[in-house]
């Protein structure tokens, strides 16, 4: 699969926004949007006017950008979504959030979603007492997910953990950092996604 191995500040310039890619360094006054908060490449500073088209397609890739996933993904997860009963600009965002590499980044194991798939691939959580070491896997309401014994001294994962209360758990989930372990305690809402999100234009992209 197609990876993306260039700086991951640059997708942040390009989208006008902060993504929270790089976890406390985003936090910092070594943040490269802070800086520069225009977009990449010798004409970044340059103004033009986006088309429709433009507008749906930059929003799309945000969000991929956000999630971390690649353009096959996303699209799969659109169409999951759009067969799904309910609104499918809400589905998708509820089947991104609970992707296993995007729900223990919000239960505060990991600093980052990139730090969370590094972390799932290489074994280091249980899903309901098994391992599973898929990043797409989709967690459902009551899984328990919990950090593998030999994984529990991890430098990064304690100071993850210590900066929970600045970063703050959604409210489907629940944390016990003493036994290191989260629970998927519903499905996520729309109201719980507060990042600047407008999904419709991704349903009317992919509509056309």
């Amino acid at each position: 699969m197609a990876r993306y191995t260039g700086s991951v500040c640059r997708q942040c310039r390009r989208e006008n926004m902060k993504l929270f890619l790089k976890g406390d360094r985003c936090f910092s006054d070594k943040c490269s949007f802070d800086r520069r908060g225009y977009p990449p490449g010798q004409h970044g500073q340059r103004r033009s006017k986006q088309s429709d088209y433009g507008i749906q397609l930059r929003e799309k890739q945000k969000v991929r950008r956000i999630y971390g996933i690649s353009e096959k993904q996303f699209r799969l997860s659109f169409k999951k979504a759009d067969r799904q009963k309910g609104i499918t600009g809400t589905n998708l965002l509820s089947l991104l959030e609970t992707r296993l590499d995007n729900a223990v980044f919000r239960l505060g194991f990991v600093n980052s979603r990139s730090q969370g798939r590094h972390f799932v691939r290489h074994n280091h959580f249980i899903v309901n007492g098994n391992k599973v070491n898929i990043p797409s896997y989709q967690v459902k309401k009551g899984d328990v997910i919990e950090l593998r014994e030999k994984s529990r001294k991890v430098q990064a994962i304690s100071d993850s953990l210590d900066a929970i209360v600045r970063r703050g758990v959604p409210q489907w989930l629940e944390i016990n950092k003493d036994n290191f372990k989260g629970q998927i305690v519903g499905i996520p809402t729309r109201e719980d996604i507060t990042l600047p999100i407008q999904e419709q234009l991704i349903v009317e992209l992919y509509s056309k």
